[in-house]
């Protein structure tokens, strides 16, 4: 497994195999079914292929995909951060989904704003975009936050969402 970086309370490494249990409880989070998608990763079987296809297969493609982020005192597994390179989008983007118990204590904000600047620098990236829907408060405020600027609105997967652009210096 690749560490990407360490921050003051986290570890944020490469998913692997034997994180599959953690992404079978993090896709079943209400809060991810309601602001990502039901993945309908309900099993160890469907954890594995989630993984195979996306996150294992976005490194083997791009070099970089979903990440997990850890305690750094404790190693609890707390959610998952990276850039993915979709279709629909000209740019890799960022994503996260953290657990609800870890929500809004910073956690989030950290991996990001790390895995953005340690993936610009590693991929040569001056461009990274990220969507959100529009009523999801937190992680609208979160990109703001870490220097995402707001463009419009596109639809994506069924839903408008606010697409954010941030470039670097």
């Amino acid at each position: 497994m690749k560490l990407i970086s360490e921050t003051e309370q986290l570890i944020i490494r490469q998913l692997t195999l034997d994180d599959a249990e953690f992404i079978i409880q993090l896709l079943n989070e209400e809060a991810f079914i309601r602001y990502i998608a039901d993945k309908n990763v309900r099993t160890h079987a469907d954890a594995v292929n989630y993984l195979t296809n996306g996150p294992l297969a976005s490194y083997r493609d791009y070099g970089f995909g979903l990440n997990l982020v850890l305690l750094k005192e404790t190693a609890t597994p707390i959610g998952i951060c990276g850039l993915l390179k979709r279709e629909e989008l000209d740019y890799p983007d960022l994503g996260y989904a953290f657990l609800t118990e870890f929500c809004k204590k910073g956690y989030a904000t950290e991996a990001a704003s790390s895995v953005l600047n340690v993936g610009m620098k590693d991929h040569s990236l001056n461009t990274v975009l990220a969507v959100t829907l529009l009523d999801n408060e937190g992680s609208n405020q979160l990109l703001q936050k870490i220097g995402f600027e707001l463009k419009g609105t596109m639809a994506l997967y069924g839903s408008q969402n606010n697409l954010y652009e941030y470039t670097s210096a």
